[in-house]
């Protein structure tokens, strides 16, 4: 069986090759760094999907929207951890349920309702702790920021 080489296969052919793409192509499609790539390698999240013939690394166009569902997903709060998971869930589909996906989006959800509502206690404490100085120029000594942060009593 021989090869007809037609427009239509030389085509096929070089939209193959150029798919592949070297970690700087991947980088400056998805927007991120070349190091940002080797740290998500070094996480399990990435992997080259392939070598050259002189032994560069190359990613897919899969690659690139994988790279792009972990920056969405980093966006949105989620940590590198959780970035693994939901990708285990989107890799196997048919292994889990939306009803999964959803529990992961309230377990983030409620983390991040706790940070706020840490953030806003912080933030009362230091209005607090801000309206109580006087600001004048005596001597840090009676300072009564620093004192408050040195007594008893609940910030």
């Amino acid at each position: 069986m021989t090869l007809e080489l037609t427009p239509e296969f030389i085509l096929g052919s070089m939209m193959k090759e150029s798919a592949h793409l070297k970690i700087g192509e991947l980088a400056t499609r998805a927007g991120v760094s070349v190091d940002t790539i080797r740290f998500y390698e070094s996480k399990g999240l990435l992997n080259a999907t392939r070598r050259s013939a002189s032994g560069y690394r190359l990613f897919s166009e899969e690659d690139l929207t994988r790279l792009s569902f972990i920056q969405r997903a980093k966006q949105v709060g989620f940590t590198l951890e959780e970035i693994a998971e939901l990708l285990d869930l989107k890799t196997h589909p048919d292994d889990h349920t939306c009803e999964e996906v959803k529990a992961r989006t309230q377990v983030k959800i409620d983390k991040v309702s706790q940070k706020l509502a840490e953030l806003q206690r912080i933030h009362r404490s230091l209005i607090e702790l801000h309206a109580a100085c006087s600001g004048g120029p005596e001597s840090a000594g009676h300072c009564s920021i620093l004192q408050l942060l040195e007594s008893d009593k609940p910030l």
